[in-house]
């Protein structure tokens, strides 16, 4: 299957993506346009503490237009490493650094119309070494235990895709510090 791109335009430039409308040649030869979302690429971390608690945010997001419960994440900066985003959105997030930060997989977060690209990130060995938060993020940070935690998708209670697809490629080292 061949789709070529004929012509590619920026309809729209925001801080961390843009958003073209391209010129697209299908596999038969008809042609069609496309809204795409370029976007910088993501960080999603599952900080696991001492206590044997997973940090998660509680945070508004308008698009929702309600609070929801995540997992710390971020947008990497134009050729950030994805560990260098995943420590700094942890430090800004919940004030906690770590000792050890696993790489657990990545994925494309909605690849019908956007590149966004996620890394996904093991956080343990927490120890504090906050950094200022972004002006514009207002959030809680919620210790919930790592059993509660597992059950917060089938009881509805997570209602991000990063957080769930987060906690499914997690589910081997999760399932490990529940046995210690």
């Amino acid at each position: 299957m061949s789709f070529e791109l004929l012509r590619s335009e920026v309809v729209y430039r925001g801080r961390a993506f843009s958003v073209c409308r391209d010129r697209v040649r299908l596999p038969d030869g008809r042609e069609t346009t496309l809204d795409i979302v370029n976007h910088l690429g993501s960080v999603v971390i599952l900080p696991l503490d001492h206590e044997g608690n997973l940090l998660f945010i509680r945070q508004y997001r308008h698009a929702a237009r309600k609070e929801l419960l995540e997992l710390p994440a971020g947008v990497l900066n134009p050729d950030e490493p994805p560990e260098t985003c995943a420590r700094r959105e942890l430090r800004e997030e919940t004030g906690m650094n770590a000792g050890r930060m696993e790489p657990l997989g990545s994925f494309y977060l909605a690849p019908g119309y956007s590149t966004e690209y996620m890394h996904v990130y093991f956080a343990t060995d927490l120890y504090p070494a906050p950094l200022e938060a972004d002006a514009d993020e207002f959030l809680a940070v919620e210790k919930i235990p790592l059993d509660q935690a597992l059950d917060l998708p089938s009881r509805g209670l997570l209602q991000d895709a990063k957080s769930l697809a987060a906690l499914l490629l997690a589910q081997q080292q999760l399932a490990e510090m529940r046995h210690h």
